[in-house]
C-alpha cells in the first residue's frame, strides 16, 4: 500500500461507521425478514394452503421443498451479484437484491391458494421463491462488505458479526410476527388471509434499499480498486472466472466451513417449529414464542463472539464452535423430547450461543480469505453453495429423517456428521487475521497483528 492509499483503520470518523453499522442491521434485518417469513409459513400454513392432497407430513415436506428451491437459486443470485459487485460495486448490487427480494416477497403474499386456482398455486409459489432465493443470494455479501471494508482494521469482526445479526434478527421477527398472529387472529382467519400480512409487508425492505442508495457511501476498498484499474493496462474484467481460475480452493474451504452452521440455523429456526407443534404436540404459539426468544439470545451473542475474533483470530473461535455443536446436536433433541417446554427452550438457548461462535466470525473470516478484485465474487460463492448442500434442504431433511426413522436421533447424527465436515474444512484454512483488505490479488497481505498475537 502506498501512503496515499486509506487504510482499513481510517475509513471515516466514528459518527459515519454508526450510521454505516446501523444501516447495515437495518437492510439485512430487513431482507433476512422476509425471506424467513416464508420458511416460518412453510412450518406453519403453506403445506395445506398450497399441497392439500398430502397428509400433514408429506404436504410440510413439501411446503419445505419449496423453501428448499429458494436455496438453489441463491448460488445464481451470488453469481450474478458477485459480478456486479465487483465491477460496479457493493453498494448498488446490495440495493438492486433489496428490491428484487422486497418484490418478490409482496407478490407472494397476494398469491391465490390451491382452492382458488388449482395447480397453478404451487407452481407460482415456486417461481415466486426462486426469484427471493435470487434476492437473498446477491444480498449476503453486499451486506458483509458494505461493513467489513468500512471498519477499523481492529473491530472488522465486530462489525461483520453486525451483518449477521441482520440474519438472526430477520428471522426471530417473522417467528415473533407469526406468533402475535396467532395470538389475534383465529385459526380459520390465520388460513384464509392472516398468513398473507406479513408478506405483503415486503415492500418496506424496497424502502430500505432506498435509504441504503442515499444514504452510505461506497466502501473505501472498492472506490480505491477503482483507482488501481483504471491505472493497469488489464484489470480483472471477469471476476467470477478469476475466482474459479486462481481461488477454486478458497471457494471450497468457505463453502465447507459453512456446512453444519447454515444448517443448525435451519433445523434450529425452522424445522424446530414444525417439530414442536407436529411431533411433540405443544402449542403452536409456545414453540414459536421459544424459537423467536432462544433466538435473540444471538443479539449479544453474535457481536461478542465476532469482538473476541478480534482479539483471538477466527479459526479458533470456528473450530470450537463446530466441535460444540457437534456434541450439542445430541442433549438437544433429547430436552425437545421430553415436551417440557422449559428443557426444550433451554436446549435452544445453548444451541444458539454454539451458532453464535461459528455465525460471528463469518464474515471477517470470508472476506479475509479473498482478494479485493474477487472479494464479492468468492465470498458470495462460498456461502451460497453451503447454503444450498446445506441450508436449504436441512428442513427437508430434519422432517424425512423423522418420518422414516420416527426417531429424532437421526437429526443429530444429520448435524454431527455436518461437523466433521465443517472441522476439516476449517483445518485447512490459512489463518489471515486482519489482513489489508486493500490489497489485490498481487497485492501482499499486511500483518498489523500485534507481536504478542502474531506469535501465536
Amino acid at each position: 500500500m502506498t501512503a496515499s492509499t486509506p487504510t482499513p483503520s481510517q475509513p471515516g470518523d466514528q459518527r459515519a461507521m454508526r450510521r454505516i453499522a446501523v444501516a447495515g442491521v437495518a437492510a439485512t434485518t430487513a431482507e433476512w425478514l422476509d425471506f424467513y417469513v416464508y420458511t416460518t409459513a412453510a412450518a406453519l400454513v403453506l403445506g395445506p394452503l398450497f399441497f392439500p392432497a398430502q397428509s400433514a407430513a408429506m404436504g410440510t415436506i413439501a411446503a419445505f421443498g419449496t423453501l428448499a428451491v429458494g436455496f438453489l437459486a441463491r448460488p445464481v443470485g451470488g453469481i450474478i451479484a458477485g459480478h456486479l459487485g465487483d465491477r460496479w460495486g457493493r453498494r448498488p448490487t446490495l440495493v438492486l437484491a433489496m428490491v428484487v427480494m422486497g418484490t418478490a416477497t409482496t407478490l407472494i403474499g397476494l398469491l391465490p391458494t390451491h382452492a382458488v386456482v388449482g395447480a397453478l398455486a404451487p407452481v407460482l409459489l415456486v417461481l415466486l421463491r426462486l426469484v427471493q432465493g435470487l434476492g437473498v443470494g446477491a444480498q449476503w455479501a453486499g451486506g458483509a462488505l458494505l461493513l467489513t471494508e468500512h471498519a477499523p482494521v481492529r473491530l472488522r469482526g465486530f462489525y461483520g458479526s453486525l451483518g449477521q445479526l441482520g440474519a438472526c434478527l430477520g428471522a426471530a421477527l417473522a417467528n415473533g410476527i407469526f406468533l402475535l398472529l396467532t395470538l389475534l387472529l383465529s385459526d380459520a382467519d390465520f388460513r384464509a388471509w392472516g398468513w398473507r400480512l406479513p408478506f405483503l409487508g415486503g415492500f418496506v425492505v424496497v424502502l430500505f434499499g432506498m435509504y441504503v442508495q442515499r444514504r452510505i457511501e461506497e466502501t473505501p476498498v472498492f472506490l480505491h480498486l477503482q483507482q488501481a484499474n483504471a491505472a493497469k493496462a488489464s484489470p480483472v474484467k471477469k471476476p467470477l472466472v478469476e475466482v474459479f481460475r486462481t481461488h477454486r480452493k478458497a471457494v471450497a474451504q468457505a463453502a465447507g466451513a459453512f456446512l453444519v452452521g447454515n444448517a443448525a440455523f435451519y433445523v434450529l429456526s425452522t424445522g424446530m417449529v414444525d417439530y414442536g407443534s407436529r411431533v411433540l404436540a405443544l402449542p403452536r404459539s409456545t414453540v414459536l414464542a421459544l424459537v423467536m426468544c432462544a433466538g435473540l439470545v444471538q443479539v449479544v451473542a453474535l457481536p461478542f463472539f465476532g469482538w473476541l475474533s478480534d482479539r483471538v483470530g477466527r479459526k479458533k473461535l470456528f473450530l470450537v464452535g463446530t466441535a460444540a455443536m457437534a456434541v450439542w446436536a445430541w442433549p438437544l433433541f433429547l430436552f425437545a423430547d421430553t415436551g417440557n417446554r422449559w428443557l426444550l427452550g433451554l436446549g435452544l438457548v445453548i444451541a444458539y450461543v454454539i451458532h453464535s461462535s461459528m455465525y460471528g466470525p463469518l464474515a471477517a473470516m470470508f472476506v479475509e480469505m479473498f482478494p479485493a478484485e474477487v472479494r464479492f465474487s468468492g465470498a458470495s460463492l462460498g456461502y451460497q453453495i453451503a447454503s444450498v448442500v446445506a441450508g436449504g434442504f436441512a428442513p427437508t431433511i430434519m422432517a424425512t429423517l423423522v418420518a422414516v426413522t420416527g426417531r429424532s436421533w437421526s437429526v443429530s447424527l444429520y448435524l454431527s456428521v455436518l461437523a466433521v465436515i465443517t472441522f476439516a474444512a476449517v483445518c485447512t484454512i490459512t489463518e489471515v487475521f486482519r489482513r489489508d483488505l486493500f490489497a489485490t490479488g498481487t497485492g501482499a497481505v499486511e500483518d498489523v497483528r500485534s507481536p504478542s498475537v502474531r506469535t501465536q
